[in-house]
């Protein structure tokens, strides 16, 4: 039996390729990132403490007449007056907290044929619950014929106008 020379080189290059299989096999995962962490929302911020709501007071009427009762109120109403009449307003008013004084102004404005000032009178007023506020006008040397307005005001704002009549 004769032996035949091993060529090296193939042989060489079949080791390097198991070798390179060998490494390649063995290779470990790299790990994968960690997930984010998710950072909480800061907790909200505490709501201030609310004041209570400040009672609201309404015009809840305007009368006129002639002549006014012991309680403010117009005793007759009536649109239309004589020129020598005294005129008067009587502005019913009532609070949404009853048991709570109220304070505030109250004006009459009133005008003659739409835009000529006759007279503008303001009051303070302090009462609890409902109330009634009364105003007046007079001319000694009496009226002229003709149309007028009573404007009425409550803390600088119309709350409630009445048109009225002088023949």
């Amino acid at each position: 039996m004769t032996r035949r020379p091993i060529n090296a080189a193939p042989a060489a290059l079949a080791a390097a390729l198991l070798a390179t299989l060998a490494l390649a096999g063995c290779k470990k995962d790299e790990p994968a990132p960690p997930p984010p962490v998710a950072t909480p929302a800061p907790a909200p911020a505490p709501a201030p403490p609310q004041e209570p709501a400040a009672p609201v007071v309404s015009v809840t009427s305007v009368d006129l007449g002639n002549a006014i009762g012991a309680d403010n109120r117009v005793t007759t109403p009536a649109t239309t007056f004589a020129p020598n009449d005294t005129i008067y307003a009587s502005v019913a008013t009532t609070s949404s907290d009853p048991a709570s004084p109220q304070r505030g102004q109250l004006t009459a404005r009133w005008t003659y044929e739409g835009n000529q000032a006759v007279d503008e009178t303001s009051q303070d007023f302090d009462f609890t619950g409902t109330g009634a506020t009364a105003f007046k006008v007079s001319k000694p040397d009496g009226w002229p014929t003709g149309n007028y307005r009573v404007e009425i005001l409550y803390d600088g704002e119309v709350v409630q106008t009445r048109d009225f009549e002088v023949r």
